[in-house]
């Protein structure tokens, strides 16, 4: 997800991944690879087919701003950074009010 102002200044990035996890253990949130690794903790992010997923991302305006283009996009990584095919990708303008100080 990416917010950018009306002048194409970048407000807030934000990348989600889905998928099954094996994780480390010891407080890293990246996924293992090794066979050793595999009977770890799991967990299953992943999409499921057919079924509706809703997501918020939730980001700080920069004092001023009432207006942001909005892009999201989901893509399919093909084992490593280098191979991704773009599967949809929606981009919308919305007014965002910041509300008064109380």
């Amino acid at each position: 997800m990416t917010a950018k102002d009306l002048d194409g200044k970048l407000i807030a990035n934000d990348t989600r991944h889905y998928h099954p996890q094996a994780t480390t253990q010891r407080g890293a949130n990246v996924m293992v690879y090794g066979a050793q690794w595999k009977a770890s903790y799991v967990r299953d992010t992943s999409i499921q087919p057919f079924r509706t997923k809703e997501e918020t991302f939730e980001f700080l305006l920069p004092e001023g701003t009432r207006c942001a283009d909005v892009e999201v996009e989901l893509r399919y990584e093909l084992g490593n950074p280098n191979q991704i095919i773009p599967i949809h990708k929606r981009t919308k303008r919305v007014t965002l009010d910041r509300c008064p100080p109380l």
